[in-house]
């Protein structure tokens, strides 16, 4: 195959939304599109969280088909550059790769594709796909911005996936009794509710306010930041992996830090999924439920900016009460008030009978698009 070798840079800058979204890409190009791709990371221990099997002390391996690299600091290599490289989320490339790129001997320069960030916004369509000339080399850099409308690149999606989900939902129990819940009870009314959030100052309040509520809720949370907060908002010091601690209707669960795969799973389960950043956010829109979005914080509130433009096609099939509540949840949950998630959580979960085949509906939507991965081997192919 033309161009079968790829180098994908990666610079972990939030813990586990960068390099997730890298190892998932590389990893469906080796798979499923049969290509040599090589990841390069500054930050193998985090990798090591999503992907258990990574050892963080040695600089090369491979797993999955994917030979991950040590990204170091000098940069050292052996000048074998790939036939596409991606530089992703503008994190610059090491100078001594960028020269020897311009002494390729190939009939053209390698394809360099600057994978930018995830956005809604309506310029995202103009400005996927342009060219951009280097300032001083013979080099283009090309722009590939992931989105959820036909104009952009698309989002990662491997091909089993939506069946996966299926399958995962069509045996929840089984689910259950692998995350260590207790059957459900035929009858009995329950939320189960993911939590995977930075630091926000809304939890303490609800928390309190799901304590307090008619209908009992289990909030499953990962090892990490947010069990960590959960835990000294309800008054512990630690909570650990397999222990639980209920008050009133509230029970929260302590979880293994999940590997990829599990944490698809444990989205597929979950009535509600709290996520955040990019990664987690793609991954629960897959798995077809209702969910909260916490945007990963910007200078100037530019964040603000992008959370409204998620919401503005999001909520595009909602009923007028049911987009109201949700823009104000999600907007609470984003906010620095300490109380207004919790206000208006009640209306929130009050759609939750619109909100769930809504979601489903969206998923459904977003998988008829040509996805990510696919997207960018055509297009790369294109210009080799």
């Amino acid at each position: 195959m033309q161009g079968n070798k790829w180098d994908i840079f990666c610079r972990v800058v939030d813990n586990f939304g960068d390099i997730g979204v890298c190892w998932r890409l590389a990893r469906q190009l080796a798979t499923e599109h049969g290509l040599k791709v090589r990841l390069w990371t500054d930050d193998l221990a985090n990798l090591g969280k999503l992907c258990p099997a990574i050892d963080p002390n040695l600089a090369t391996q491979t797993q999955q088909g994917v030979t991950v690299q040590h990204w170091t600091t000098p940069f050292t290599f052996n000048n074998d550059v790939a036939d596409v490289v991606i530089e992703t989320f503008a994190c610059e490339l090491p100078d001594t790769y960028i020269a020897a790129m311009t002494k390729c001997t190939r009939p053209s320069p390698p394809v360099w594709i600057n994978l930018e960030y995830l956005s809604a916004e309506d310029w995202i369509a103009g400005c996927h796909g342009l060219v951009s000339p280097h300032p001083r080399l013979p080099l283009h850099k090309y722009f590939f911005f992931p989105g959820f409308v036909p104009q952009s690149g698309g989002l990662l999606r491997e091909a089993r996936l939506m069946a996966q989900h299926q399958a995962w939902q069509a045996d929840a129990a089984a689910s259950r009794t692998y995350f260590g819940l207790p059957p459900a009870v035929s009858g009995s009314e329950e939320i189960l509710v993911s939590l995977f959030c930075y630091d926000n100052p809304a939890l303490p309040s609800l928390l309190k306010s799901w304590a307090g509520g008619s209908v009992l809720l289990r909030c499953l949370v990962p090892a990490g930041l947010a069990l960590q907060q959960a835990a000294a908002s309800l008054g512990q010091a630690a909570l650990h992996p397999g222990e639980q601690l209920r008050q009133g209707n509230l029970i929260l669960h302590a979880l293994p830090f999940s590997s990829q795969e599990d944490y698809d799973r444990l989205l597929s389960l979950c009535t509600i999924n709290f996520v955040r950043g990019e990664d987690s956010f793609v991954r629960a829109q897959w798995a077809a439920h209702p969910l909260v979005w916490q945007i990963y914080p910007q200078d100037a509130d530019a964040h603000q900016i992008k959370l409204a433009a998620f919401l503005d096609l999001y909520c595009g099939g909602l009923s007028p009460s049911a987009a109201s509540a949700c823009r104000a949840f999600w907007q609470a949950w984003n906010s620095t008030s300490t109380s207004a998630a919790a206000v208006v959580w009640p209306a929130f979960c009050d759609t939750l009978p619109e909100l769930s085949p809504h979601a489903a509906a969206w998923a459904g939507h977003l998988s008829e698009q040509p996805d990510l991965a696919g997207q960018l081997v055509g297009f790369c192919q294109n210009l080799l």
